[in-house]
């Protein structure tokens, strides 16, 4: 990672502080789609069968996108200075490659728009970090984001295009 993505913003999730209450999908999908169906949102909580353990699925916006890099007519682009990437829907012609790229499963195919869909960052400020409580789900640096994944994953996330 070199010095100037080190201080671009990304999205951090913490499961240790994760409750369950699925704000943060609700606020997302009211923001993107205005409805409250968290089936729409461009993160996903999953929850074990048991209920107890709990995992965020969302965009870690890559330093080297693979959706970006998937798709064929280049409707995916990353904003160099944000580090945002982001779909133009009006480029995207469903073909789903990028979904089946994204090494976290965090672009999805909107069958209502035909289009594929994933987190636009709010434009900078980000409502399922904003209304979840817990903060489980935040905004950090990527150096941050970077250092916490690679503590978490015990390193897995240090190699390759797809850490944030």
């Amino acid at each position: 990672m070199n010095k100037s993505n080190a201080d671009q913003r990304v999205l951090l999730y913490d499961p240790q502080r994760c409750t369950g209450c699925r704000c943060c999908e609700m606020a997302c999908a009211y923001q993107n789609f205005g409805s409250l169906t968290p089936i729409k949102s461009h993160i996903r909580i999953i929850a074990s069968e048991d209920g107890i353990h709990r995992d965020a699925v969302y965009c870690w916006h890559c330093e080297e996108p693979v959706c970006a890099a998937a798709c064929p007519v280049d409707a995916i682009e990353k904003d160099e200075r944000t580090g945002w990437v982001r779909v133009n829907p009006l480029k995207c012609i469903g073909c789903r490659s990028c979904t089946y790229a994204c090494p976290v499963a965090a672009a999805w195919f909107d069958e209502d728009r035909r289009t594929a869909a994933k987190c636009t960052f709010c434009d900078g400020d980000p409502l399922c970090a904003r209304f979840c409580s817990p903060q489980a789900i935040r905004v950090a640096t990527r150096a941050e984001a970077s250092a916490a994944l690679k503590q978490i994953l015990g390193g897995a996330a240090s190699g390759g295009g797809t850490s944030p």
